[in-house]
């Protein structure tokens, strides 16, 4: 068993953290202002142009970087230690394209990695959040196409994509099904833009689809298949989750050890005192467990036999144990980064108090971690602990 970075990894990861260092001076702006200036945004996208660390999930053919899921998790816990969420300017488009025809390859997919389109999922529902399956959004086939009708909600990046990955289910059966349309659609509208606890680069809008009509070209994946499509982007998105969670528990720790060496009270610096001290510890403990963790899970996801629906569904487990692990854990830290830090903890032009503040949303969105037990304990209940529990045999 080899636990070191081999050169590619090393390599990766240095680009990364340069791009990071490049990115972390618009976050202030970002804070203050509620996002980013055209000219922020293009800076950023010549930057990310520029490290070739554009579209890391897609293959470069399409123009992305082509990652393997190890290395992408290697990015995205460099990019996790930006503040409000500038690590998503580093874009990179929804895996269900993955199964994209030809045409929406070179439509949707081509120019999305070179940074000229945006994707947003649409997903989640008013009734339909953790629970996907509940999804209300229809479309009712029309003379060769399908009339879209519904609302979406918590739609991230809606604000900017020029198209949209809306879930619905086709009538009459009800088939849930994965449809890209362009945001400029008649009948596609923004019925709300709520207002978060964090301060995010993008927004999350709710949207109305009312007699959104497109074509049978529009289908992405197959009638019937939305429903796994999602599954296969929550997985992603989980390990992507606990990725970048644990760059920002290192990222906010790093600040706070810093304080606390440079903080004197009571004549000595507050690293010198045993509860500071714990606090650390435990942040130390935190970070390394699931970084190990994350890493070892995303090489497993390399190496396994994906066509196997038996190791999908556990790496889908394993998926979720990494999201749960990570987020909480990562909320740990930055909590204790903000105790650390006292009164200053709590000002929003320190990084460590925008941390805190969203970083909460990952115990919450791509699956709460009630929804995350409740995967890893149905799996345990319906294949067993084995597969959970240890690390995977050699083929």
């Amino acid at each position: 068993m080899d636990f070191g970075y081999t050169p590619k990894l090393a390599e990766l990861k240095e680009r990364a953290r340069a791009l990071t260092e490049t990115i972390i001076p618009f976050e202030l702006e970002c804070e203050q202002n509620n996002g980013l200036t055209a000219q922020a945004h293009a800076t950023i996208k010549q930057a990310v142009l520029d490290s070739g660390l554009q579209a890391i999930n897609t293959p470069t053919e399409y123009g992305g970087a082509g990652l393997s899921v190890l290395e992408q998790a290697v990015v995205q816990d460099e990019l996790g230690k930006l503040t409000n969420a500038l690590w998503d300017t580093v874009w990179r488009p929804a895996n269900p394209l993955a199964h994209a025809t030809s045409e929406q390859i070179e439509r949707y997919l081509i120019p999305g990695a070179r940074g000229d389109r945006r994707d947003a999922v649409a997903i989640s529902e008013a009734n339909a959040g953790s629970d996907f399956s509940s999804a209300v959004t229809t479309a009712k086939p029309d003379g060769g196409g399908y009339l879209i009708n519904g609302e979406k909600w918590f739609v991230t990046v809606g604000d900017v994509a020029d198209y949209l990955i809306v879930l619905a289910n086709v009538e009459p059966d009800n088939a849930p099904t994965m449809f890209l349309i362009d945001a400029d659609t008649p009948g596609v509208s923004i019925k709300h833009v709520p207002r978060f606890t964090h301060t995010f680069v993008y927004e999350h809008p709710e949207f109305t689809f009312d007699n959104v009509r497109v074509g049978a070209d529009a289908v992405l994946g197959g009638i019937g298949e939305g429903l796994e499509l999602t599954r296969d982007w929550f997985t992603e998105e989980r390990l992507m989750i606990g990725a970048r969670t644990i760059g920002a528990a290192e990222r906010a720790l790093t600040l706070a050890v810093d304080w606390a060496r440079d903080r004197v009270q009571g004549g000595q610096p507050l690293i010198n005192r045993q509860l500071i001290q714990g606090m650390i510890a435990d942040s130390v403990v935190d970070i390394t467990t699931n970084r190990a963790l994350t890493h070892q899970v995303a090489w497993e996801f390399d190496h396994a036999d994906l066509t196997d629906p038996a190791v999908r569904k556990t790496l889908h487990a394993k998926a979720a144990t990494v999201k749960l692990a990570a987020s909480e854990a990562s909320n740990r830290v930055a909590d204790r980064a903000v105790q650390i830090f006292g009164g200053r903890g709590y000002i929003r032009d320190y990084p460590v108090e925008r941390l805190w503040r969203e970083l909460r949303v990952d115990r919450i969105w791509e699956g709460t971690s009630e929804i995350q037990r409740l995967v890893i304990a149905n799996e345990a209940n319906k294949r067993g602990l084995d597969k959970l529990l240890s690390f995977p045999h050699p083929v």
